[in-house]
């Protein structure tokens, strides 16, 4: 199969072992509820990954640290990152007629809410399924069918079959401020690799540092490693502006699941396609990433046959802005996965990129010491 040689080198039996585990990771992360601020379910998933391997702290802002026990206190410290939070909603209020007015977390692709499915969590920790409301052709005006526009998310609401503000809080248990998240279940198409789910930004990304953490948990290296999943990335990047002040980095790479471009567009223009492995990019909106070790990081690829692909973006933000305009300003790069439709409820990534997100970001690690990261 395809995934064969995306991880395991092309060793059927090695595959075997490590696709169940692996698989295993990536659907509990994608079906973790935790939308900026309330990303609790995604930190115990990692910590029940790492936490026979590695020293683990938490934060009040949730952010996660990850130690390798190797470390030595002594090298140059390279930090991984993964925001752990994913785009979703907040309750602002119950209406008389018992729908939910709700406020975004992060920024949702407008045009795909009426009509999503999602899961709001009540004061009894349970996740009441719900709709955003859609109204039917039949009750619109001729001019809301003629210009079909995007609604505001001020005119929606998100309905959980109440009949009543009283039933929706004392019979559904709703009260204002609890999160709300797509109702998207996880599944992989083996045979083709694809994956299917919610929340692959940035949950694929933290999947891929789980995996980088456990294969270099026991390797020798010149550098200290020590992975974060931080908090609030989609509401402006708050976790990681204090994770960035306690693991005071030399160096970092970032992971993301970025938005794939391969369906939108002219050919020519296309830098982050489905399976031609992570996409590192040059700039965004909110950073330009070290040219030189992101220029290390290509050539990396280049020598080992590692798939990558690299990009220059036109929009968009991410961790690597903070970290590397704080402290010394630690070069960064951003090793994003690509991911079709992120800040959407149904989204689409593959194994294969996964993979070769994890295999990249090995041997970049494997190969910094001092007198590299002094070079950037």
């Amino acid at each position: 199969m395809l995934i064969n040689t995306a991880f395991a080198g092309g060793k059927a039996a090695a595959e075997e072992k490590t696709l169940p585990i692996q698989m295993e990771v990536i659907r509990a992360l994608a079906q973790a509820k935790g939308p900026s601020g309330f990303e609790d379910e995604t930190i115990s998933v990692a910590r029940a990954q790492l936490e026979d391997i590695c020293d683990i702290e938490e934060d009040s802002l949730r952010n996660l640290y990850i130690y390798r026990r190797r470390n030595s206190g002594d090298k140059p410290v390279l930090m991984l990152d993964a925001h752990a939070d994913e785009v979703g909603f907040m309750v602002h209020s119950i209406k008389p007629n018992g729908t939910l007015r709700f406020v975004e977390l992060g920024r949702w692709s407008k045009n795909t809410l009426p009509g999503t499915r999602v899961l709001v969590r009540n004061r009894d920790d349970e996740w009441i399924v719900g709709a955003i409301a859609a109204k039917p052709p039949h009750f619109m005006t001729d001019d809301e069918k003629r210009l079909n526009q995007v609604q505001p998310v001020a005119s929606l609401v998100i309905d959980i079959g109440a009949r009543s503000a009283n039933e929706a809080e004392e019979v559904f248990g709703i009260r204002i401020g609890e999160p709300v998240v797509a109702a998207t279940e996880f599944y992989y198409d083996e045979k083709r690799d694809v994956m299917h789910g919610r929340a692959f930004d940035c949950r694929i990304g933290c999947a891929a540092l789980i995996e980088s953490m456990r294969i270099l948990a026991e390797k020798e290296l010149d550098v200290d490693v020590v992975a974060v999943l931080s908090s609030q990335e989609e509401v402006g990047e708050r976790g990681c502006k204090v994770a960035v002040n306690k693991v005071k980095p030399d160096i970092a790479i970032v992971f993301e699941g970025c938005p794939a471009d391969d369906t939108f567009g002219e050919t020519y223009s296309m830098q982050t396609m489905l399976k031609k492995g992570p996409m590192l990019r040059y700039m965004d909106t909110s950073v330009i990433c070290s040219p030189r070790f992101q220029r290390f990081a290509l050539d990396t690829a280049e020598a080992g046959a590692l798939m990558v692909q690299a990009s220059v973006r036109e929009g968009g933000g991410n961790n690597a802005a903070v970290i590397q305009a704080q402290l010394i300003g630690a070069p960064s790069i951003v090793m994003g996965v690509p991911v079709r439709y992120i800040h959407g409820p149904s989204c689409i990534t593959s194994f294969t990129d996964y993979a070769a997100t994890v295999r990249l970001a090995v041997s970049i690690a494997e190969k910094l010491n001092r007198s590299v990261i002094a070079s950037f």
